[in-house]
């Protein structure tokens, strides 16, 4: 069964919330890029620069995993190779059975050769487009939101702020902060999370991946972050005991008052498996069977299985989703459980929703449940 389920993972749907624009280039398109503009990388073909990229991203530090994006950021700086690069996110999301995706990405880091922030945000817009209407031409239907993000450590936030706002029905669903976690937490700018709010904007904050639980605590409090990035340290927060619980086959944990939080109001966790083994974020796990992804959803937490960066990982949700039934034993339910989760916690109207589950995610299901029979 494992074996069948593999095979037909592929065509299962995906939902995608937390997915780097600027991490999930195609090698090729970062050689011709860098050919362009005169940037020098580290390697002279496709397969090899993408070796490096994870080889480079695979140290375990953060750190050293975001320096890798020194190279994709370079080749992004015209409203031509932003829109590339966008339209080519969107086909291969919808070659890999994605029917939903939110890119994010900082305009503020595509500003070298002159373009105006607003100028960025359009430019990877007309490559969504463009992707969305070539991938329906090839049948394969997808819609594709952006995510603003502001770097934490440049202290743009109100100007970025501003501009999701601005683009709000202008193809940009939510907001996020990103970047150095660790040093620079949401109150750095308080005020911009009243603005926020103010105008009913949807927010996920990078959270719990390099940073701790004071981390996640501003970003669901002060924040008032609709789901975390990543998030997968509130398991800082969770005591585990050893068995279940007698009677019902649960597994024992005791939670502390913020994973109860977390948990009662079900902020969704944008959890990256590949990319917390890679950062050392997944809470001392060694590999996928012992990643918290699998304890955080057995104890009912929103989560949700997400990509980070494709580049830099050389993943995909299909490889996401396969390495968990191989590695973590998980079944077509499990993955149809982050699959509702996720699809739930979308940047959405709820009646965009409830359409999205009910016409695409259950029906796609179904129909692989029925290939396994």
């Amino acid at each position: 069964m494992t074996q069948a389920l593999v095979d037909l993972i592929p065509d299962l749907p995906k939902v995608l919330l937390h997915d780097h624009l600027d991490g999930g280039l195609r090698p090729q398109t970062v050689l011709e890029l860098a050919d362009e503009v005169g940037h020098t990388l580290p390697a002279l073909d496709a397969d090899s620069l993408g070796t490096w990229f994870v080889e480079s991203a695979d140290s375990g530090s953060l750190v050293r995993y975001l320096e890798t994006f020194d190279h994709t950021i370079a080749v992004m700086q015209t409203p031509e190779a932003l829109a590339r690069v966008a339209r080519e996110a969107v086909l291969d999301l919808a070659a890999d059975g994605v029917v939903y995706a939110e890119q994010r990405w900082a305009p503020e880091q595509h500003l070298a050769k002159g373009l105006s922030l607003e100028a960025t945000v359009e430019a990877v817009q007309a490559g969504i487009d463009e992707g969305i209407r070539e991938a329906a031409a090839a049948g394969r239907i997808i819609r594709v939101g952006q995510l603003v993000t502001a770097m934490r450590h440049t202290d743009r936030w109100q100007e970025v702020a501003q501009l999701a706002v601005a683009y709000r029905d202008r193809g940009v669903v939510g907001f996020d902060i990103a970047g150095p976690e660790d040093g620079f937490p949401p109150s750095r700018h308080a005020e911009i999370w009243r603005f926020l709010a103010e105008h009913d904007f949807p927010v996920t904050i990078h959270a719990g991946e390099a940073a701790g639980v004071d981390s996640i605590s501003q970003a669901v409090h002060l924040g008032q972050a609709d789901r975390l990035g990543h998030g997968v340290r509130i398991m800082e927060d969770i005591t585990l005991g050893s068995g279940e619980e007698p009677g019902n086959g649960e597994r024992r944990a005791e939670l502390g008052r913020l994973a109860h939080w977390v948990r009662d109001h079900q902020i969704a966790l944008e959890v990256c498996p590949v990319s917390n083994l890679q950062t050392s974020a997944a809470h001392g796990a060694t590999g996928i069977a012992d990643h918290p992804i699998t304890v955080l959803k057995e104890l009912d937490f929103a989560v949700t299985l997400n990509t980070d960066n494709r580049l830099m990982s050389r993943t995909s949700m299909s490889h996401e989703m396969t390495r968990l039934v191989s590695e973590a034993g998980w079944t077509i339910d499990d993955l149809a459980d982050v699959t509702m989760t996720a699809a739930w916690s979308t940047f959405m109207h709820h009646d965009e929703r409830r359409s999205l589950v009910d016409d695409v995610i259950l029906p796609g299901y179904q129909k692989i449940e029925g290939a396994l029979r």
